[in-house]
């Protein structure tokens, strides 16, 4: 480890529920590699001796009764005070000798967030649940279609931040959506980003995901459209309106048809329902450039927020 390193003070995130056989582990192995940094565990109403285990191994142990990583984090965001964060699941699935390399690239490079890549190494043949897999690739080809970014691994629970990253972020999902949040709000704010390829391994024997492939994957993509229309609300309103006329126009096409052959409106249930369309279509147009408007106003509020922080912290 870099000795410059050991000069900040690095703070190591430990999200756990009910995680007694890993995560004693756990906190040894960044022990070792990251000897100078606090290590947090934040226990989330376990049932189980994770937060007697993770004390007895040296953990400061900290609890959050509101259930739910996203709560967790939020908690762990406010609560802690470091120069570089270091966050990491109690599930020993991340290897702790990437961490250093991750503190490095927030305090040497000015890295804001340092993702640990998954998707890139050992994850699609270590993880044994199938629908995972394909999960992440889709939520991977949204955000990227989206944001027009090539980020290769979106829900990765190994990630490394910078203090500004932390006190600026305002967490709002409650469950397993964050890290997907965390992606998209650093995106959006032109955050620095790097990943950093890690190996993955799949929980031990007896260690049991808290994760819910399809109730949790439904959130994660609800989330990625609700931030979809707060950050580029002018393109989500915008394609909405270009489907209501799309449809609008569709429909009043036979009316103006047999209007023109007839003289008469043969359809008037069609004819009102196209124009109940395109009055839709238009609105949705102007919703959205109003709402951009104020995304627009909320961005330069947020830079001059970034410039008090980072004088503060000079």
């Amino acid at each position: 480890m870099n000795e410059k390193t050991r000069e900040y003070k690095v703070a190591v995130l430990v999200p756990c529920y009910n995680e007694e056989k890993t995560v004693a582990k756990v906190v040894s192995d960044f022990r070792e590699v990251l000897p100078g940094a606090d290590i947090y565990v934040y226990d989330n109403n376990s049932t189980d001796r994770t937060a007697e285990l993770a004390a007895a191994a040296g953990a400061i142990v900290r609890h959050e009764r509101v259930q739910g990583k996203g709560n967790v984090i939020r908690r762990m965001f406010r609560e802690v005070e470091a120069d570089c964060y270091l966050m990491i699941d109690g599930d020993d699935t991340y290897p702790a000798k990437h961490a250093p390399e991750m503190v490095h690239a927030v305090m040497e490079e000015d890295v804001d967030m340092v993702i640990g890549d998954r998707l890139s190494s050992t994850y699609f043949t270590e993880n044994k649940r199938p629908f995972h897999n394909s999960g992440n690739r889709l939520v991977r080809g949204l955000i990227c279609r989206l944001w027009h970014t090539e980020v290769k691994d979106i829900m990765t629970g190994y990630r490394a931040f910078s203090r500004r990253f932390v006190k600026l972020f305002p967490v709002m999902s409650g469950q397993f959506e964050i890290e997907t949040e965390m992606t998209i709000y650093a995106l959006d704010k032109r955050f620095r980003l790097k990943e950093v390829p890690i190996e993955y391994r799949d929980r031990p024997e007896g260690s049991v995901s808290k994760l819910n492939t399809f109730k949790d994957g439904l959130k994660v993509l609800r989330t990625i459209v609700t931030l979809f229309k707060e950050y580029r609300p002018m393109r989500f309103f915008g394609w909405l309106a270009v489907l209501l006329a799309v449809v609008g126009v569709a429909m009043l096409i036979p009316v103006l048809v047999d209007y023109f052959h007839t003289g008469l409106v043969l359809r008037f249930p069609t004819l009102f329902v196209s124009l109940f369309l395109l009055l839709a279509a238009l609105q949705s147009l102007f919703t959205g450039l109003c709402l951009d408007v104020m995304v627009e106003k909320d961005r330069k509020q947020y830079e001059l927020r970034l410039i008090a922080l980072n004088h503060s912290t000079q």
